[in-house]
């Protein structure tokens, strides 16, 4: 007989992909009231004479077709493109206090922002501003502080080459290198990890070594979700005999079936394209254990009579192999199979497939770098490709998996909080001042520096922050405490809400409208995960007479903060984004010709050193690192602690929600979950459907990082393991619960324990609630 499932949970045995894509996109076009037109737009997203995607930074195919376009791009594009607005008429409506109470889905799904607006704490509402007023007023604000590292200049990376490099040489002539960044929660552990190991920290492979690659090794993410438009890519692979070998705790549906919705014979038939040559699920944490077992079996696997090492490639181009040996030599079969949770034959298997590959790209994502050993987990895949030579050649390479669209994009033109003495320096030849020169915050530090009443004040181009980053109690008292929040923005989010003395909400541009200044139409400059800089331009009309673009914007707060400091022309590179891209390239040397490569279709490709078996690392060679943190298994020692691993559903792109469904692991019309196996729900003293809280245990434990009503449900993962989607479960990681070396917090290995819900409370705490309206946090004042 076959068991009932809970309200809202039901078995999905179908491809990922497929019809089931194409009705998604469908439903959502129709869902933000622009069927005919989002066809339309849709047609020229990622097309070289159209806008690039505000979703995934996958690359563009070298020979485009009609559709580059994925189910969850469609959603990005459908969401940013929608008919609905809101002005004046709805901030007069509902006050901050109301809107508060709404779930964060309700709040962004209102519409686009159309008007400046200021909010005004005498009636608790949103009011509509003029631009100079606003402008005048902020940049007072700005500089009436003590001293600019007072000051926040927070980036996502929606936003483009020109208007990160505005907002750089503003604050930095402002006096301050405080540019807490998106990537800071993401890939900044391959920021930091990549250099000391082969001296560039950015992926090292293009597109087309896809298609000379025999091996994709792909570790810890979901490109279904979160980059479908690499499923082609794998789908390709997989259809020409190379093999794809997945380490993931979750099973993820499009790493094991792919049904391309361009595939005229795939949909007509059905027939769905095996992805997975082999699927190990590892236990959450236990990544680096399981690279150091391949690379240990593989190691045993070299003879002089049948190499299997590069020993040309080592010897030329390597160094600290003796070191790495030795650690290997030391560490235990068993302890790696205790931390990895996988057997020992198992990885000995993968060693034998890697060994006999002729090219190897090994891909990862955040499953990897949001840890508290992150950075060292991105070291030990660069150990195991180094070690066959597969750095620098065709079809193989390291393959970092960036989110947004243009988050390396942004730190490749300056946004960095660490910056070079070169990068200074060179600022200092091209604009004549010299910007300051110590490290400034990462969000992690800004967030630290709100809550403790050293930072006053805050500037937002994009994001969502105090939901994006870990620990939104430390965030939500941060924003409180500002003297100044500005928000950059395109729609209303949860962090809008977050009222500083002073707040502002200011309305700009989306990829898919057209921005026209007065030298004419402009177009907008981004980076590629894989290094390919190329143009993006709208062609929507505005949503709002009033809205403005990026570049304005930063370059109106810089004007009103300070005022004819540094001779800067800001209006003349407002007027013309071709002059802003002049003045990158005499900064970055290696956007060389800039403004005619951005003109060609498709763009251009940055240089990487790396790729080119260049070594720009203190030894000058590509460095073998031993592993210097051991992420701990509290697991082990306290049977009731569980390893917690974050996730987005399918509905879905980091803050945004674009409906509650997650449709290739069973979940419609809820986000209130807590996914474990049925062998630990069980063992718990539970059964699925039962409704728990999760609290943080161990180190970090406090009485308000608590999760309350979470539904369990049964889903394929490691024994000691649990996953549950992101944001809902923020409040349970710590501000210092992340990687040390690169900050980047911890949300994919959080130890908890689970109760029936209800069994304790506290009174003052933060309560995460998820259900079927869509998330909620409410925070105590």
């Amino acid at each position: 007989m076959r068991r009932k499932r809970p309200e809202g949970i039901k078995d999905y045995t179908g491809p990922a992909g497929g019809w089931g894509a194409l009705k998604a996109v469908a439903v959502s076009l129709k869902a933000q009231q622009i069927v005919s037109q989002g066809a339309q737009t849709l047609l020229k997203s990622n097309q070289p004479d159209g806008f690039d995607c505000p979703s995934c930074a996958w690359p563009d195919p070298k020979h485009s077709s009609s559709f580059e376009f994925c189910e969850n791009g469609a959603k990005a594009v459908a969401w940013e493109s929608t008919a609905k607005r809101i002005g004046g008429d709805f901030f007069a409506q509902h006050s901050v206090s109301e809107l508060w109470e709404k779930t964060d889905h309700w709040i962004e799904d209102q519409g686009r922002v159309t008007e400046p607006l200021r909010y005004n704490a005498a009636t608790d509402h949103y009011e509509v501003v003029g631009w100079d007023e606003a402008l005048a007023e902020i940049g007072a604000g700005l500089a009436a502080l003590e001293d600019p590292n007072q000051a926040e200049f927070y980036t996502s990376g929606r936003c483009s080459n020109e208007a990160a490099f505005l907002y750089q040489l503003f604050a930095r002539l402002y006096g301050t290198n405080n540019f807490p960044d998106c990537s800071n929660m993401c890939h900044e552990a391959t920021s930091v990890g990549l250099p000391k190991s082969i001296g560039i920290g950015k992926g090292t492979v293009s597109l087309e070594d896809f298609d000379h690659a025999d091996l994709i090794l792909s570790i810890g993410h979901n490109p279904g979700t979160n980059h479908p438009r690499m499923m082609a890519t794998l789908r390709d692979v997989a259809r020409r005999g190379g093999k794809i070998v997945v380490f993931n705790p979750l099973k993820e549906r499009s790493l094991e079936r792919f049904e391309s919705p361009q595939s005229v014979v795939e949909m007509a038939t059905l027939s769905a394209t095996p992805i997975a040559t082999s699927y190990l699920q590892v236990k959450v944490g236990g990544d680096a254990a399981a690279l150091k077992g391949i690379a240990k079996a593989l190691v045993a696997l070299d003879t002089p009579e049948t190499p299997v090492l590069d020993h040309a490639f080592i010897a030329e181009h390597t160094a600290g192999l003796e070191a790495f040996r030795a650690d290997l030599d030391a560490t235990d079969w068993a302890a790696i199979e205790q931390s990895s949770g996988l057997a020992r034959a198992d990885l000995e298997a993968v060693a034998q497939i890697y060994a006999q590959s002729k090219a190897t790209i090994c891909c990862y994502g955040m499953g990897i770098t949001q840890h508290r050993t992150g950075t060292s987990n991105v070291q030990q895949i660069a150990n195991l490709l180094l070690l066959r030579g597969n750095m620098g050649r065709p079809g193989a390479g390291i393959c970092p998996l960036r989110g947004h669209s243009n988050v390396q994009g942004d730190r490749t033109v300056g946004i960095t909080e660490r910056p070079s003495a070169a990068l200074l320096d060179k600022i200092q030849d091209v604009f004549g001042f010299d910007p300051p020169r110590a490290d400034g915050h990462s969000v992690v530090e800004s967030i630290a520096a709100m809550r403790d009443g050293t930072a006053k004040a805050i500037v937002c181009l994009g994001g969502n922050l105090a939901i994006a980053s870990s620990d939104p109690q430390a965030c939500a008292q941060g924003f409180r405490n500002m003297d100044l929040a500005v928000h950059i923005t395109t729609k209303l989010n949860r962090t809008h809400l977050l009222m500083a003395k002073a707040s502002y909400v200011l309305p700009c541009f989306g990829r898919t409208e057209r921005d026209t200044q007065e030298g004419g139409p402009q177009a907008v400059t981004v980076e590629d995960s894989m290094s390919m800089v190329h143009a993006s331009r709208g062609f929507l009309m505005p949503p709002g007479e009033n809205v403005r673009s990026e570049p304005w914007i930063v370059a109106g707060i810089a004007k009103a903060t300070l005022g004819g400091k540094g001779a800067i022309d800001w209006d003349g590179y407002v007027a013309n984004y071709d002059r802003i891209r002049d003045k990158i390239e005499a900064v970055f040397p290696a956007f060389k010709d800039y403004n005619t490569r951005i003109r060609e279709p498709g763009g251009f490709h940055l240089p990487n050193s790396a790729a080119e078996r260049v070594w720009n690392t203190d030894t000058g060679k590509a460095n073998f690192i031993v592993a210097t943190g051991v992420e701990e298994d509290e697991t082990t020692r306290d049977p009731s602690v569980l390893r917690l691993t974050t996730l987005r559903s399918h509905d879905q792109y980091n803050t945004t929600i674009y409906a509650l469904d997650d449709r290739y692991r069973g979940v419609f019309g809820r986000r209130d979950v807590l996914f474990l196996n049925a062998k630990e729900i069980a063992r718990l003293g539970f059964v699925e459907g039962d409704v728990v809280d999760v609290t943080t245990a161990l180190a970090f434990k406090r009485d308000d990082r608590i999760v309350q009503g979470l539904m369990l449900v049964e889903h394929a993962l490691p024994d000691g393991c649990c996953a549950s989607y992101y944001p809902e479960t923020q409040p349970l990681i710590a501000l210092e619960d992340h990687d040390p070396q690169s900050l980047t917090p911890s949300y994919k290995s959080v130890p908890v324990q689970i109760r029936s819900a209800g069994t304790k409370n506290a009174a003052d705490r933060i309560v995460a609630r998820a259900g079927v309206a869509g998330r909620k946090i409410s925070v105590k004042a």
